[in-house]
Parts: C-alpha cells; sequence; structure tokens
C-alpha cells in the first residue's frame, strides 16, 4: 500500500493507519550499508537536514539517556530543540520530539501527508533497479528531519539507528559528535570485534566537528583517534579535557561535579541513577559546551540553565519506577554491558531484602551474557517473551537461565502480564516488606510493562520520585 486515505479517520485511526504503513517495510534491524534512498528523499525535500545545527550520538550504551540530556541544556539555554531518539516505548511519536515533547498526532499527521510522496518516489526508483522499498528506519529518519525543518528547531540532537557509517541518520553533519562507550553488540552488522564496531560508530565524527568521546575500551581509543585525525576534528576525551571529579547518590538521583573544556560545574543535581548517568550528564554538557561555542573554545555555560536542564531530564525506562509496593523497576538493559552497569546502579541505589527479575532477550542478543551479569542482583528470575516477534520462546530463554541461575531460581511465564503477576507473588511471598521486582532484558519488553502498569498514561513518565 503506496497510497493511505486517512479521510474520515480520528486522530487516532489515522496514526495507527500511517504507523501500519511504516511498520510494513523491513524493520530497523534490518542493517543494509547505503545511505542512498536517505539521501535521495532528504535532496527531493530541500535538504532539510541542514536548516540547523546537529548533536549527533552514537555508541553502544547511554545514548537515548545522554541525548535527551543534551537536548534538555539546549532547550533551556533558548534554543528551540529538535530530538530524534529509538526505538520508542509507546508511540512511535515518541522518537520525533519538538521541544521535549513528541510531534502532536496532528503534526505527525501533516507530516506524513506531506512526505509521503517524496517517499513514495524514492520507492518507485529504487524498486525499478531491483532494490528494496525504504526501510522503517530510514522512513522515521527522514519525518524526523523534515520536522525538524519546518517547527523549525535551532538545534537539532539526534541518537543513531544503529553504528554510524552507514546509519540513515549519517545523512546529516554532526557539528557536534559524541561517541558513547562502545562494547560488543549487534555484532552480526557491525562487526565481531570492537575494533570493528569502533569503526562503524566513528563514521558520525565530520570534517572539522568536534568528538566528544567518552572512556572506552583500549582497542576501541585508536580507532576513535584516527578517524578523528583523518576528518580534521577536535576530539576531547574524558578522563584528559573532561571528568567526573565527584558524585553522591541521594533521594532521586545523585549530585555530580562535572570538569569540562570550559568549567567545572560543581554540586549540580542529576535525577537519574547509576554512576554511568554521571558519564552521559559528563557527555552530554561537554556535547552542548562545544555546540555553544559556533567553531570557537567550548565556553562555559549559565549555571542556572545547567541545573535546570539537569533538573528536569527525564529517561522512560532506564531504571524508572513504574509503581510501589511492592516497588517495580523497569530498564531496557539489553546487553551484558548494560546489565553490568545496571547491577552497579541498584546496589547502590536501592537496597531490597530481596529482588525478582521479568526478563525477556530478543534473539539477536547475548542471552546468557545479560542473565550472567543480572544473576548477582537476582534472588529468582521469571522469564517470559514479549509482544516482539524476535523474542526468544519463553521455553528457550528458561533453559539458558536455568544454566545461570539454578532450576529452583527460575520460573516461566507465557506471557508478559503473566510473569508480572508470578514476580510480583514470588516477592511478597518471602517478603512483606523490601522485595522489588526488575523487568529488564529489552526495550520491547520494557515497553509492555509500561503499559500494563499504566506508566504510559503519565505526564513526562521517567524517573519516579
Amino acid at each position: 500500500m503506496t497510497d493511505l486515505d486517512l479521510g474520515g479517520l480520528s486522530l487516532d485511526e489515522a496514526e495507527r493507519e500511517i504507523y501500519a504503513h511504516i511498520i510494513s517495510r523491513s524493520p530497523e534491524h534490518d542493517f543494509e550499508p547505503t545511505l542512498e534512498r536517505v539521501q535521495a528523499a532528504c535532496e527531493l525535500l530541500g535538504d532539510p537536514q541542514r536548516a540547523y545545527k546537529v548533536i549527533h550520538l552514537t555508541g553502544t550504551n547511554g545514548k537515548t539517556s545522554t541525548a535527551r540530556m543534551a537536548e534538555s541544556l539546549v532547550r533551556e539555554h533558548g534554543l528551540r530543540t529538535g530530538l530524534f531518539t529509538s526505538p520508542h516505548l509507546t508511540t512511535v511519536r515518541e522518537r520525533i520530539q519538538i521541544d521535549g515533547e513528541p510531534i502532536s498526532q496532528e503534526d505527525f499527521i501533516r507530516l506524513w501527508q506531506d512526505v509521503a510522496p517524496i517517499l513514495h518516489m524514492v520507492d518507485a526508483r529504487s524498486t525499478s533497479e531491483g532494490g528494496p522499498r525504504m526501510s522503517f528506519f530510514e522512513v522515521l529518519v527522514v519525518l524526523a528531519y523534515a520536522a525538524f525543518a519546518d517547527a523549525p528547531v535551532d538545534v537539532a540532537v539526534v541518537e543513531v539507528g544503529m553504528g554510524g557509517v552507514w546509519d540513515a541518520t549519517n545523512v546529516a553533519d554532526g557539528d557536534v559528535s559524541v561517541i558513547a562507550p562502545v562494547a560488543m553488540d549487534h555484532a552480526q552488522w557491525l562487526g565481531d570485534s570492537l575494533v570493528d564496531i569502533a569503526s562503524e560508530k566513528a563514521g558520525i565524527i565530520k570534517d572539522g566537528a568536534v568528538a566528544v568521546v567518552a572512556h572506552q575500551p583500549d582497542a576501541v581509543e585508536p580507532v576513535l583517534a584516527e578517524a578523528a585525525r583523518e576528518r580534521g576534528a577536535r576530539a576531547l576525551w574524558e578522563g584528559e579535557e573532561l571528568e567526573v571529579v565527584d558524585r553522591s547518590p541521594g533521594v532521586g538521583g545523585q549530585l555530580v561535579t562535572l570538569r569540562t573544556p570550559a568549567a567545572t560545574y560543581a554540586d549540580v543535581f542529576v535525577p537519574l541513577y547509576g554512576e554511568y548517568q554521571a558519564h552521559n550528564a559528563l557527555l552530554a554538557l561537554t556535547a552542548v559546551e562545544a555546540l555553544m561555542a559556533d567553531g570557537g573554545e567550548p565556553r562555559a555555560l549559565d549555571g542556572s540553565a545547567v541545573e535546570a536542564g539537569f533538573g528536569a531530564v527525564t529517561s522512560p525506562g532506564r531504571l524508572e519506577a513504574v509503581r510501589t509496593s511492592p516497588m517495580i523497576l523497569v530498564d531496557a538493559a539489553h546487553n551484558p554491558a548494560g546489565a553490568e552497569a545496571l547491577v552497579g546502579a541498584l546496589d547502590e541505589s536501592f537496597h531490597f531484602e530481596a529482588l525478582v527479575g521479568v526478563v525477556g532477550v530478543l534473539t539477536d542478543k547475548d542471552a546468557e551474557g545479560i542473565l550472567g551479569a543480572l544473576e548477582p542482583a537476582l534472588d529468582h528470575v521469571v522469564v517470559t517473551a514479549s509482544s516482539s516477534p524476535r523474542a526468544i520462546p519463553a521455553d528457550d530463554l528458561a533453559a539458558i537461565a536455568r544454566d545461570v541461575f539454578g532450576d529452583d531460581r527460575v520460573s516461566v511465564a507465557s506471557s508478559v502480564p503473566d510473569a508480572l503477576d508470578q514476580a510480583v507473588q514470588i516477592a511478597e511471598r518471602d517478603h512483606d516488606m523490601g522485595a522489588g521486582v526488575l523487568v529488564v532484558g529489552s526495550i520491547t519488553l520494557v515497553a509492555d510493562a509500561r503499559v500494563l502498569l499504566g506508566a504510559d498514561k503519565r505526564k513526562g513518565t521517567g524517573q519516579a520520585r
């Protein structure tokens, strides 16, 4: 179906029709090394991605939280912002945000009607040459760039979907590139070594730009350094030009002191849990400094704007409390490195007498590595399968879990509602107070749980207070 008749439909119905059309295309994890279709669509639209400054982010873990912090900081400095992140938890409109809010249904529908003819032209050209239609992710990138130009925004904060070199977002030239920590993930598309993966992610560093680089494994640093040198980019390295000087966990988040190339910002409250979020905040702050410098030396940002920008940050699905009594946390960690960081944050910020996991993993992920990283933190695990067609069947995941946890610590549930119910019963059976439930292992599992628990209905969902 190339043309949608949206006449007479309600806003909800029209949004569903558009999303059904987009989702019918090749999925976002179907990686293809070409930018030709996105470039063609953007050219026909007048290259909207060149109408604003861009902070472009890649890395294996921490991209979304870092992007949300950077966007909030930019907005607090009086600039209009666009934010593109993936995946979404409840509605696809979450991926395209203007001034911190998902694009409205009315604007999304109007955007689709304006851009769809261009997408169909590119589809027709590609299929006539024996190629595919534009993919799900390619379409969303074009819609986002067009929406940002139409708003218009001053700055777009853009998270890659996967990798960098061939990621659809990479038709934009980032004024500032942020390289969050690189670890093993998406090996079947990005390569089976850290060097290969780093080479892909280095592709977002553009000529003459600024690259803000997190602490990296030893194998990764030379790859990123060489990419910066080749492109004449100025690299700002965590541990050299920037560092987390101090941090103190507290109620609802943490106090951090961050040193950047331009200043030291002391005792700033970040309402997110975990040491890794302090490092994400450091990357975001340094990136915004570099952006505001407009090609010159990074300049210190207004302290009150920094405090307000961080204070307003939410990161739904990232160590988010969605229910109390018992407390239910959801976290989108979906690779071993993310799970290890999560366990550290749990140990630091929460004190459960017992913690029961609800775990679901997708087929292209390292299930054994994820479960192994979670094992020290979980007294019991209920394995299940999310609504994703890529979810590992619950019985298959249970076999892996029993090897990690032992038979007595593993239960199986055929659906997410049953898994949540089992986990709550187990938590409350053995502990009247002090027990909790953690939903983790895939973003689709977290999305399913948030919908069931009503977290998607709350305004400004994010870290629970």
